[in-house]
């Protein structure tokens, strides 16, 4: 009797002492990752993913010191844990991926990124997918082992980003001139950054003519307003330069 009433008392112990551990790990881990600025619901997460392990620990511990026979316990706790893990396997690869996002971080909320065939605004970064916005509104759902597994794109982790800009010039105009009518627009424009200079170069042959592309530099809110401004305004400042396309008209030779 009095090792019955003892064995409970242990047991009791080990259950109190272990639920003061448990808590203690749980905020001591949910802490630590907060301070590494890792997302809370990944913060939260694993801390009381450890919670859970701990307790478990416990109770399997206490039920020992109460004389039951634990490792028919712990097999049936590991045949249940395999099959929850394998029926889950989907959902622990999107933790995965969602945990590494977290922590490398090749994006973070409110970049504008391209990944798994998608595009748009990140809105948040969850523990199985990522939330994008698109550029007419839309939200998408992407599992982030999808997002992870390919190329990501993010297109505005950098301050700044050149901007390309083609233009077609016909032969009887004169690519110099081309050149410094669009190096004088560029300059006028206040968008433009002095450093990496803007140049223009000469990228191909096309019939009746060649294309010029014009580089410039600007901060990255800036791209879509000057490519947009640029596409207008280019082929006009050319056209009263006095500069004209490529001439595509086709001749027909009645042969007689």
């Amino acid at each position: 009797m009095m090792n019955w009433i003892t064995n409970f008392v242990a047991a009791g112990v080990i259950i109190v002492a272990g639920y003061i551990l448990a808590g203690v790990a749980r905020r001591v881990v949910r802490n630590l990752f907060l301070r590494r600025k890792i997302e809370a619901t990944v913060a939260d997460f694993m801390s009381n993913a450890l919670h859970a392990a701990i307790m478990t620990f416990v109770v399997i511990t206490a039920l020992g010191q109460l004389g039951v026979d634990t490792k028919t316990f712990a097999a049936v706790i590991a045949a249940a844990g395999l099959a929850i893990g394998l029926a889950l396997q989907g959902g622990l690869s999107n933790f995965a991926a969602g945990f590494l996002i977290v922590i490398f971080r090749p994006f973070k909320k409110g970049d504008v990124i391209s990944g798994a065939g998608m595009e748009g605004t990140v809105e948040e970064v969850h523990v199985f997918s990522t939330t994008l916005n698109t550029a007419d509104n839309k939200r998408i759902i992407v599992p982030n082992n999808s997002l992870l597994a390919g190329i990501i794109t993010n297109y505005t982790a950098n301050p700044a980003r050149r901007v390309n800009l083609q233009f077609s010039i016909g032969v009887a105009s004169d690519l110099g001139s081309a050149h410094q009518t669009l190096l004088a627009l560029a300059a006028a424009d206040g968008r433009i950054l002095e450093e990496p200079a803007p140049m223009v170069v000469n990228t191909k042959l096309v019939e009746g003519g060649t294309e010029i592309e014009l580089r410039v530099w600007v901060k990255t809110p800036d791209t879509v307003g000057v490519t947009s401004d640029f596409l207008a305004r280019g082929p006009a400042a050319l056209t009263n330069a006095g500069i004209v396309g490529p001439d595509k008209t086709v001749y027909y030779v009645e042969r007689k």
